[in-house]
């Protein structure tokens, strides 16, 4: 990966639904060079698929987050049977197996404070093998996922 894809890339993660013409402008190359680059990109994996970003709040869920999960037990089936289970639950924005006093992080959005209730008894609760649930609201976010780094 040259400098060129690495434009390319910071340009598609700001706006993936530009023409290529538009984007080849912005890199300094021909459309049938940027698209050529593109294709060697999804092909490699490095673009993995195209999405528009949503905001959350517009959508109706304003209150995120943030919930430490920790096992009864950390055997591989515990483990297994928890990560299947979390997939289920649209509300669940995202999971993450860490290190420390929790076993798992999870980011989660509600409508409001009775919404994420329901979602804790109704989904959180209901998750196999959960010993201990720990809420933590974000009040503000300061800086939310826009991208990954990509340097030139």
């Amino acid at each position: 990966m040259d400098d060129i894809d690495r434009r390319i890339l910071r340009t598609l993660q700001r706006d993936s639904s530009r023409p290529v013409a538009e984007l080849a402008a912005e890199v300094g190359l021909s459309a049938s060079a940027c698209h050529r680059r593109v294709k060697l990109l999804e092909e490699a994996g490095i673009i993995a698929g195209y999405a528009a970003r949503l905001d959350r709040r517009a959508l109706g869920f304003p209150v995120q987050v943030l919930v430490a999960i920790t096992l009864s037990s950390q055997s591989e089936e515990a483990l297994s049977a928890f990560e299947k289970a979390v997939t289920r639950f649209d509300e669940i924005l995202e999971c993450h197996l860490t290190t420390g006093q929790a076993d798992y992080f999870l980011r989660v959005v509600a409508r409001d404070v009775a919404d994420y209730e329901n979602i804790h008894r109704n989904c959180l609760g209901r998750l196999p093998g959960v010993a201990r649930i720990e809420t933590i609201f974000t009040l503000r976010s300061i800086r939310e996922w826009q991208g990954y780094p990509i340097r030139v």
